[in-house]
């Protein structure tokens, strides 16, 4: 698979031959529910195609976005679980058309000993959602709300590379953990400003 070289240029060769020969090809459509939270982790998965979405769930089915899992992304939960199979703490949903790449967490296991490139993978992998969570932490501890919106559609425009957002008020709601009243009060005072233009199906985002 030649997206393969392209999407993960720092593996070496033998072990992208490996992870196709170990792996499998999955692709899912959108609106799949990839990893339940509580549910068995058994293995990890390489974004190929596509766009997941990882978020917290409580038992009221209340939703906190935590990051996107692009094309050359690989779920770093997954990724540092071993055969004991650790329950997945977060829920994972395929945004658009997706194609995976699934490996058996036996195997990973070998290659974190066997490759040093996917070692270090793995590490910078789990480093930059580190990273990612802190910045989501910080904008909780100590931001207000309306700042916490402005980071919220930054961070999407970044991830998404477009500044239209298909995002309706109740959806942001879930994910700050809000109600849609208090978001669509927000956004037309973003609006207001020139910052964001509200779309009758989405946001485009002006200047956050």
């Amino acid at each position: 698979m030649n997206n393969l070289h392209q999407l993960f240029p720092e593996l070496e060769e033998a072990l992208r031959e490996e992870l196709l020969d170990k792996g499998r090809l999955l692709p899912v459509s959108a609106g799949t529910t990839l990893l339940q939270t509580g549910q068995n982790i058994r293995n990890t998965m390489l974004v190929l195609e596509g766009l997941v979405k990882l978020y917290r769930e409580d038992d009221e089915g209340n939703e906190f976005f935590v990051y996107y899992l692009q094309p050359g992304d690989a779920c770093a939960l997954s990724m540092v679980c071993d055969r004991a199979h650790h329950t997945s703490a977060i829920t994972a949903k395929a945004v658009s058309d997706t194609q995976l790449l699934v490996i058996p967490l036996e195997y990973t296991e070998i290659w974190m000993r066997e490759y040093r490139t996917w070692y270090n993978f793995v590490i910078n992998t789990y480093r930059k959602r580190f990273e990612e969570l802190l910045e989501t932490v910080d904008s909780i501890a100590f931001k207000n709300l309306d700042e916490r919106l402005e980071f919220y559609l930054r961070r999407h425009c970044k991830t998404l590379g477009t500044n239209t957002l298909n995002l309706t008020n109740t959806e942001i709601a879930q994910e700050l953990n809000s109600s849609r009243e208090v978001i669509s009060r927000l956004m037309k005072k973003l609006s207001e400003k020139g910052k964001v233009r509200l779309l009758k199906h989405g946001i485009e985002v002006l200047d956050v």
